[in-house]
């Protein structure tokens, strides 16, 4: 009988760790958006963002609530971008022309709020959401 045991709590063991480990494993659930590019243009500064929907659900739109800082670390301005759908694992470029801002006093870009998120649970772009930048400029939410 101690046998059985001890061979039903082994087995009862490789299970649960197999299912541990396929939880580490399994990718998490997120909307990645990435700061890309910054380039000065006839209006202002052209921003440059690349998205990836991962989240469980396609996203029928979405926009973002950014706050630009100044070299003094103060709010420059802040302005909602509306980057429109995001299907499920599929990768999007969206451009915005920004007047009136100049790049290079642009030194921090935040996503402060995601004001529209069709598609997904209520919270979940902001919940889920990782940010990242390609250019020497930091970009958080």
């Amino acid at each position: 009988m101690t046998i059985r045991f001890a061979a039903a709590a082994a087995g009862l063991l490789m299970v649960v760790a197999g299912v541990c480990q396929a939880q580490e494993t399994a990718p998490a659930a997120s909307l990645d958006v990435e700061l890309n590019a910054l380039v000065p243009s006839q209006k202002g500064c052209m921003m440059t963002f690349v998205a990836l929907n991962q989240l469980p659900a396609a996203i029928n739109k979405v926009s973002f609530e950014l706050a630009f800082f100044n070299d003094r670390n103060a709010v420059a301005r802040i302005t909602i971008l509306d980057f429109r759908d995001l299907p499920q694992g599929k990768k999007r470029v969206r451009q915005f022309d920004m007047p009136h801002v100049k790049c290079e006093s642009v030194t921090r870009i935040l996503i402060n709020d995601t004001p529209v998120c069709d598609g997904p649970a209520a919270g979940e772009c902001m919940k889920g959401l990782v940010t990242r930048s390609q250019i020497s400029v930091p970009f958080e939410g």
